[in-house]
């Protein structure tokens, strides 16, 4: 071989190797283009490693939640508005990582892949997000949790909006408080209770034993449990709340008899409890569209069977997060088809086009057979009509389900999840208020006051 065949072969060799590398470099561009444009070392963006130049973040009707003017980040002028949609829009330096203005933040730059930040340069703004949100009844939540850590969420379980999404403890973006990696009361303040919080759920998990024993014990509604205030087994006893003596399967759930549920949770067994658990939605991650969805757990595999009666009240080791609890009732509501929420809208240019992000999707993790949805939410309207009492939720036509989650260091978690029954307002809440107590009392009274401003 002479040399000048060699050499063709060594440049052939570093023709090669420079187009594997401009390749590479392309794909890495497409690939993370997007994430580069938005660190905080772009001065087009941030400034002082917060957001100062991005598109606006707008309610669904069109009241600013945040935008930006003169090259800083402005919030709404509402101080309640402003603590209520803090964990859905974000703060500047993505502390919240679930906040839309870290998960979206190229979009909010205008960024894309052709022209990079141009837009931001050009029209001094990126992209509008639109939410689903209404920011008044983000404030009522806010306003009706008061100085209670906890979160609300309410969406229509036809179309998978998010109306409201509320997390406490909050901050006023405006105005970061100094103390806020000491001060106790601000502790877990970046996290979203909403998508990110897992909790021990209560009585509100008798609904899932419910459904079980609804696929598997045919008699179910015929039957008698008597209620002494404790139920035997061979490990130990699950105590009651109350003595109720006896008490048909309705009246069971209608006053959250534990001795009943904790007799079916025995009887069904873990394999048939934990396949009714996999089938709505437990043990698996998912997601609300860009937005990571925290997983709920369910696990009694080898559980002894006093630890199984627990189980089957939603004590144990059962964690749910309260966004998935709100798809389990959107399902029940739906005549078991569950909607995937979502609560960003819409993406528009400066330029006027308009990308649509969110639509209505049903999910694909919770499946419930629509004749036992049907069952679930007659005994769930039975709740409210024979023991709630309907004047507590009045004109919504509620169904529900209370929850007084005993927890270890402190005083149990109030919970309430449920839906309005009215097909003119087909929405679904979920309301958990730590260290609050019960269930109906805090969480319900809560419900009840976002639910009324959702269905005025």
């Amino acid at each position: 071989m002479n040399n000048t065949t060699r050499r063709a072969y060594v440049l052939y060799a570093f023709i090669l190797a420079f187009l594997v590398g401009l390749g590479f470099m392309f794909f890495s561009f497409y690939i993370n283009g997007a994430e580069w444009a938005s660190k905080t070392v772009n001065r087009h963006v941030y400034s002082s490693g917060q957001i100062a130049n991005a598109g606006s973040v707008i309610d669904r009707n069109g009241v600013l939640l945040a935008y930006s003017k003169d090259g800083t980040r402005k919030y709404n002028d509402s101080l309640s508005i402003r603590k209520a949609t803090l964990h859905a829009v974000g703060d500047t330096s993505s502390f919240i990582a679930t906040g839309v203005q870290s998960i979206y933040s190229s979009q909010l730059s205008g960024y894309d892949f052709v022209n990079g930040v141009y837009d931001l340069k050009k029209y001094g703004k990126g992209n509008d997000i639109t939410l689903t949100l209404d920011a008044n009844v983000c404030k009522k939540a806010y306003e009706a949790l008061g100085n209670r850590k906890g979160t609300v969420g309410v969406y229509n379980y036809r179309t998978g909006e998010i109306i409201c999404m509320v997390s406490t403890p909050t901050y006023d973006p405006s105005d970061k408080p100094s103390d806020i990696a000491e001060n106790p009361k601000y502790e877990g303040v970046y996290l979203n209770r909403f998508v990110s919080g897992v909790y021990t759920p209560g009585s509100t998990f008798k609904c899932i034993t419910a459904i079980c024993a609804m696929q598997n014990i045919s008699d179910l509604e015929s039957r008698t449990f008597e209620c002494t205030g404790k139920y035997h087994t061979s490990t130990g006893d699950v105590i009651c709340n109350s003595v109720h003596g006896p008490v048909s399967f309705e009246k069971a759930f209608n006053r959250s008899c534990n001795c009943a549920f904790a007799q079916l949770a025995i009887e069904l067994g873990e394999d048939k409890l934990m396949k009714t658990a996999a089938e709505l939605g437990f043990n698996v991650k998912d997601n609300m569209g860009e937005t990571p969805v925290a997983m709920s757990s369910f696990d009694v595999e080898g559980a002894a069977s006093v630890d199984l009666g627990w189980a089957g009240i939603g004590q144990y080791t059962t964690l749910v997060n309260p966004c998935h609890m709100l798809t389990i009732m959107g399902a029940i509501a739906n005549d078991g088809v569950a909607v995937k929420p979502y609560y960003v809208s819409k993406i528009t240019s400066p330029s006027g086009y308009e990308k649509v992000i969110g639509q209505t999707v049903q999910s694909e993790t919770i499946i419930l057979d629509s004749t036992v949805a049907q069952r679930m939410k007659r005994f769930m309207r039975s709740n409210v009509v024979n023991y709630y009492d309907d004047s507590t939720f009045p004109g919504l036509q509620m169904c529900g389900k209370t929850g007084t989650a005993q927890i270890d260091d402190g005083e149990s978690h109030s919970w309430f999840v449920g839906f309005s029954s009215n097909p003119q307002t087909p929405y679904a809440v979920v309301c958990v208020a730590e260290n609050s107590g019960s269930g109906l009392a805090t969480a319900g009274k809560i419900s009840n006051t976002v639910m009324q401003a959702v269905c005025k």
